[in-house]
């Protein structure tokens, strides 16, 4: 699980965000291509297809194997 957190974390991280990101194909990132690092509402954390990066992270780590 230390891997998979591990690569998260760099992906998430990318200093290069990309220049053009379209809503027609975001699905197809393991890291939101929006950037944006504003909070969200809580409607929009409700109808999230995937936890943040961050939070992920941390039930990966948190996993006993």
């Amino acid at each position: 699980s230390e891997g998979l957190a591990k690569a998260l974390e760099k992906i998430s991280q990318d200093p290069h965000p990309l220049k053009v990101a379209n809503n027609s194909y975001a699905h197809l990132y393991f890291a939101s291509p929006f950037r944006g690092k504003q909070s969200k509402s809580f409607l929009t954390k409700l109808f999230m297809t995937h936890p943040p990066a961050e939070e992920r992270t941390r039930a990966l780590r948190g996993m006993k194997i």
